[in-house]
């Protein structure tokens, strides 16, 4: 009630339609016993792969009552084993489709198994072409979340989708690969300006990393143990997790254990070292320097007190999105990552204007 309140001071800004849906929307996503009146169907994509056979991943079309000429939007997951059936992500589709739109949500396969890979990309982009397909639509919105909104970032940016796409929203998303994963283990956030500002990072993040790079971290015999742990424990199976260590080498499971107490400490230097000798693997799925394709206008949003992918991602994407392209950037202490706090009711009303903007650019698609 407070957020639709909250946007009767912007109902001069844009039609009140707009905000009075957008209000609706960030109260559905906010109520996790919301049940939003919306359809799902279970698809499936086919990805090109090169000269080989096109790969099939699964998807999920939500879409509102009566929508049938609705907007289509798809929506992109972030770094979660659950993909699609990761209950926000379910949560924030119904909200979106509630308020008119057709929602696609791609099962990105890299992304859920704990990986940003290039081929997160086309499947993003077959998502588009299919979405596109379905509502006899020339263009479609893309929308991700965390990780999945650098990917959304480089997928409209491709020459092969990028007509395509009539809008990007980025919510919590990364610019560098390596800037990121260097604040995993140093708890500073890189800024614009070159200073540094310290930000106590997720312990989530170490861990990913070594998980999707076990063999930088782990004697070869011991990687295959190492990462059965590692996945138990980012997928919050902890007994198992510690049960699965007991089965490494002495070094690898003193350095997987003091990994579960967030003890970063003793190998920091070993993590620093490994990113640097990935950081050309990592700079090509970051969308810092790739962006200079997008034909779309371009939404940022972040938490500004994000510990997963620090805010300061979000001011370096605006530095790095063409400026004609960047519609509105908002970084609010009312996100935490990809989910609301408690937002106040000056931050209820900026997170509905903006909203507002990208209902309207939705639309015009």
């Amino acid at each position: 009630m407070v957020l639709v309140l909250a946007c009767a001071a912007l109902m001069l800004a844009r039609p009140v339609g707009q905000h009075v849906r957008a209000a609706q929307l960030l109260v559905s996503f906010a109520d996790a016993t919301a049940s939003p009146h919306v359809t799902t169907e279970d698809v499936k994509l086919e990805v090109p792969s090169g000269a080989g056979p096109a790969r099939v991943v699964p998807a999920r079309i939500f879409r509102p009552e009566g929508g049938a000429d609705a907007p289509g939007i798809v929506l992109i997951h972030g770094v979660h084993y659950k993909g699609i059936e990761e209950p926000r992500l379910t949560r924030f589709a119904k909200a979106v489709s509630s308020v008119g739109f057709t929602v696609m949500t791609p099962e990105v396969s890299e992304l859920s198994g704990y990986e940003v890979a290039a081929p997160a990309i086309d499947t993003v982009g077959a998502a588009v072409t299919s979405l596109r397909a379905r509502l006899g639509r020339d263009k479609v919105g893309v929308m991700g979340m965390s990780f999945g909104g650098g990917v959304g970032l480089l997928a409209a940016a491709d020459p092969r989708f990028a007509d395509a796409v009539s809008f990007v929203v980025a919510v919590g998303a990364h610019d560098d690969l390596a800037r990121v994963s260097r604040f995993f283990v140093t708890s500073e956030a890189e800024q614009v300006d070159g200073g540094k500002k310290p930000a106590k990072a997720h312990d989530y993040g170490a861990v990913v990393l070594m998980y999707s790079h076990a063999s930088d971290f782990f004697a070869a015999e011991d990687v295959p143990t190492a990462r059965r742990a590692l996945r138990a424990w980012l997928r919050e199976e902890r007994d198992e997790a510690r049960t699965v260590a007991r089965g490494l080498g002495p070094a690898a499971r003193q350095k997987v254990e003091r990994l579960f107490d967030g003890d970063l400490e003793p190998f920091r230097a070993e993590i620093l070292a490994a990113v640097a000798k990935r950081d050309a693997e990592m700079r090509d799925v970051s969308p810092a320097g790739h962006l200079g394709g997008l034909r779309a206008p371009v939404f940022l949003l972040h938490g500004a007190g994000d510990t997963v992918i620090p805010s300061t991602e979000t001011e370096w994407l605006a530095t790095h999105v063409p400026a004609r392209r960047l519609r509105a950037v908002l970084v609010s202490p009312a996100i935490v990552h990809v989910e609301l706090e408690s937002p106040t009711l000056g931050q209820k009303a900026e997170l509905v204007h903006f909203m507002g903007e990208v209902l309207a650019a939705a639309e015009a698609s």
